[in-house]
This record gives C-alpha cells, structure tokens and sequence, in this order.
C-alpha cells in the first residue's frame, strides 16, 4: 500500500505513556499512520476501541495495532516483514515498550527479565527496522528512556531520586540511553534523528496499580504529559535539544545529563 502519510510505529503502546502518545499523535494532525504496537492483540484492540469510544471525533489520523512482543524474534520479524510489505518503509520509530521488575526475585532472573524487553528487545527491534528506516525521507528513531538511567545524576547529592533503589530497571536504562547515543553518532550519516527521552516522574501502568494513588501523592504527573512532549519531539520542535545538546531530552524543555 503507498501511502504519503507519516508512517509511526510506538511500541508498549496498549497502555500508559504508549497510549497517550498514540492518543495525543492522532489528536495532532490527520498527517499519520500510527501503528499501536502491543504484546497482547487483544489488549491492543481494547486500547484502540476504548480510544474510539471516549475520543472518537477527536482522532484525525488512522491507528492500526500491530501484534509486537519486542522479547520475540519470532514477533519482531514478522512486524517487520508486515511493514514492510504494506508500507515499504518506517519513519519514525517510538521505542517505548518497558518493564520494571518488583517481584522479589532472584537478582538475575530480575536483570534478565529487565534488560530482556528495555535493551535487547529494543535494540533487536530497531536493528530489525532499520532498512525500512532508511526509506523514510524524514527518519527518527526515539527511545523513551528515563533519568534513572543517569549516571550524573545518581552521583548528585542534590538529585531528588538519588536514594530510588530499582538498580536493574536504572541499569537497563543508562544502557538504552548508551545505545541512544551510539545510534545518534552512527546514523547521522544518512540522516536520522536519534534521542533519549526522558518522561519524567508520572502515572502509568508500568509501576502496578498499588503504586498509583503513592505516586500521585509524590507529585507524579500524568502520562500525558510527556505524550505531549513526544510528540513535539516527533514533529521536529525539540531539533535544538537533540541536534545541538549532549543528554537526554527532558519532557520539559532542555537535556538531563548522561
């Protein structure tokens, strides 16, 4: 199928901060073709109904869901192939799909389970994409990491978060932001826009509902917000940040650092 819309594919997208990027991307402009990336089809098709239900008039551009578990090569590969033959190409790629382990495990099966969906599966996926990635005329790859993943900051005695434990989901993340980087360098050639975005302390599905009305209390903001933001990134309003800063794009203007 060709198309001349903006073809954006989210993963992790059937909920939280996926979700209303997907939701905020659609309200924005009817210019998209927003694929709803989601481990479980039948979760995603129940965002995506929900969607229609609450905010129907609101939706400008088209959202498919795309059956894709970032932890499988099987899932991986055929997402890629379905791209491919119904696009022929990516543009921009919002890695989202995460996971934060507070089951009291093991601490490798915690590592494993972590690193398993925040870096493996994300750089797979991308390395995956790439080709179709490369079609685009406007490329951007986004990685919606976390100032957790900061090692500055968690070396900063002024840092509000510097005693949060979670060392495995911190650990994956200061990887995904590493590969952000490398990416950002090693693509520039053919003109990619690469980033690591941080969403900032919010509301989503990923901490467990117990944890909710907490964060609430501690000042967390809805997933909405760096929804919003995300989009500005996507839409190129965050260039200056990404172009011509060194750290991660912060929901609120500016960089975190590395």
């Amino acid at each position: 199928m060709s198309t001349d819309k903006t073809i954006v594919l989210i993963t992790g997208a059937n909920s939280g901060i996926g979700l209303e990027t997907v939701l905020a991307l659609s309200q924005s402009s009817d210019k998209y073709h927003i694929l709803l990336g989601t481990r479980s089809l039948e979760k995603g098709e129940t965002a995506l109904a929900n969607l229609a239900s609450s905010h129907g008039k609101e939706l400008r551009s088209h959202i498919e869901v795309l059956q894709l578990d970032v932890t499988s090569t099987d899932s991986i590969t055929a997402a890629t192939a379905y791209i491919e033959k119904t696009f022929g190409r990516l543009d921009v790629l919002i890695s989202n799909a995460g996971v934060i382990v507070y089951e009291q495990v093991d601490t490798l099966i915690n590592l494993r389970r972590t690193f398993e969906t925040n870096v493996f599966g994300a750089m797979v996926l991308t390395e995956s994409l790439l080709p179709l990635i490369k079609k685009s005329a406007a490329p951007r790859i986004i990685y919606v990491s976390s100032e957790q993943g900061s090692i500055s900051l968690k070396l900063d005695p002024n840092y509000r978060w510097k005693d949060t434990k979670a060392e495995p989901y911190r650990m994956s993340k200061a990887a995904m932001n590493m590969m952000a980087a490398c990416h950002k360098y090693d693509y520039r050639e053919w003109g990619c826009k690469v980033c690591s975005f941080n969403p900032g302390f919010c509301v989503t599905n990923l901490t467990g509902e117990e944890t909710k009305k907490m964060r609430v209390e501690m000042g967390a903001r809805s997933a909405r917000d760096p929804a919003v933001a995300l989009v500005d990134v996507l839409e190129g309003k965050r260039d200056e940040d990404i172009m011509d800063k060194s750290g991660i794009v912060d929901l609120d203007g500016g960089v975190r650092p590395w």
